[in-house]
């Protein structure tokens, strides 16, 4: 009689533990909890990166390029690009301010791109600025000031407007060794 009153109660306890129905309201109250949290996680961050304020320098950003690579002056090792400025005026100035962010033929200020829709946060020296089709990553290489330029995703294709790898400033541009074109007559 023992062994049928032990048998029985293991029996009636291991039916008890597998119930389905027990089972399923457990789960369903979890994975609502995961999927409440997972949702709402990324609401704050993006409200947050929208608020990092710009810099002003970025409101002229003008294309150098490496003239000296050897040359640890900043002024004498980053300078403009002859081509690019005086033979073929194809490379693009460029303009972040707030709202926008414009592309600019240097040889032609009516030929722009502009692109309206981005996001922007910094983290240290780094300026990044997203777009549903691209990632454009600002990283301050020296302070005098130089800026390089990272495009990730998509290709960014401008007519007449090549995108240099180097940017500084408008103001600064006069402190590079070789900073305009001369009596270039090409």
């Amino acid at each position: 009689m023992k062994n049928v009153i032990i048998s029985c109660s293991a029996a009636l306890a291991l039916l008890i533990s597998c119930s389905p129905s027990t089972e399923k309201k457990v789960d369903k109250g979890t994975s609502t909890e995961i999927k409440k949290d997972t949702i709402s996680g990324p609401e704050p961050v993006k409200n947050a990166i929208s608020k990092v304020d710009i810099p002003d320098d970025f409101s002229a950003l003008v294309p150098i390029d490496i003239l000296n690579s050897k040359s640890t002056d900043v002024y004498e090792k980053y300078g403009i690009e002859f081509s690019g400025n005086c033979y073929s005026c194809d490379l693009a100035s460029l303009s972040i301010t707030k709202d926008k962010m414009i592309w600019t033929n240097i040889c032609d200020e009516k030929d722009t791109f502009k692109i309206v829709d981005f996001s922007i946060s910094a983290e240290g020296n780094k300026t990044i600025l997203k777009t549903s089709e691209r990632v454009y990553i600002l990283t301050q290489i020296d302070k005098a000031p130089v800026y390089e330029l990272v495009i990730e995703g998509q290709k960014l294709d401008l007519n007449n407007k090549r995108i240099s790898r180097y940017f500084t400033t408008k103001k600064a541009l006069a402190m590079f060794k070789e900073h305009d074109c001369g009596d270039f007559e090409g």
